[in-house]
C-alpha cells in the first residue's frame, strides 16, 4: 500500500532530517487491511533511526504528537485502529517545543 508519511514540528530529527516519506508498507500476514497501530511499528522498524521513545510510547504515539490521516484527526477516525486506504497522506506533528 503506497502511503505518503509527514513528519513535522521536530520529529523529522528523528528520521535523518527528512520531513516527507514515500513509503510502501504491507497488512500484516493474514490480514487484508493495514490499520494504524501496524503503520506506528513499520515506522519504529524502518523509518526512525535514532530515539524512538521521543515518538512512541508503548504501542502508540507519544503525548503532545498530533496525528492527521488525510488532514483529519486520528481521533476522530479511530486511533490505532484507523483503517488506511492507498494514497493516504499521514502527518505526524510534535505539539511540544522546547523553551
Amino acid at each position: 500500500m503506497q502511503l505518503t508519511l509527514e513528519f513535522g514540528g521536530g520529529l523529522e530529527l528523528l528520521c535523518e532530517s527528512i520531513k516527507i516519506h514515500e513509503v510502501d508498507v504491507s497488512p500484516k500476514s493474514g490480514e487484508d487491511k493495514l490499520i494504524m497501530r501496524d503503520l506506528l511499528g513499520w515506522i519504529k522498524a524502518n523509518i526512525i533511526k535514532e530515539r524512538p521513545e521521543m515518538f512512541m510510547k508503548g504501542d502508540s504515539v507519544r503525548p503532545g504528537v498530533l496525528v492527521l490521516v488525510n488532514d483529519c484527526d486520528w481521533e476522530l477516525s479511530g486511533n490505532l485502529d484507523t483503517t488506511l486506504e492507498e494514497k493516504d497522506v499521514v502527518v505526524f506533528i510534535s505539539t511540544l517545543h522546547g523553551g
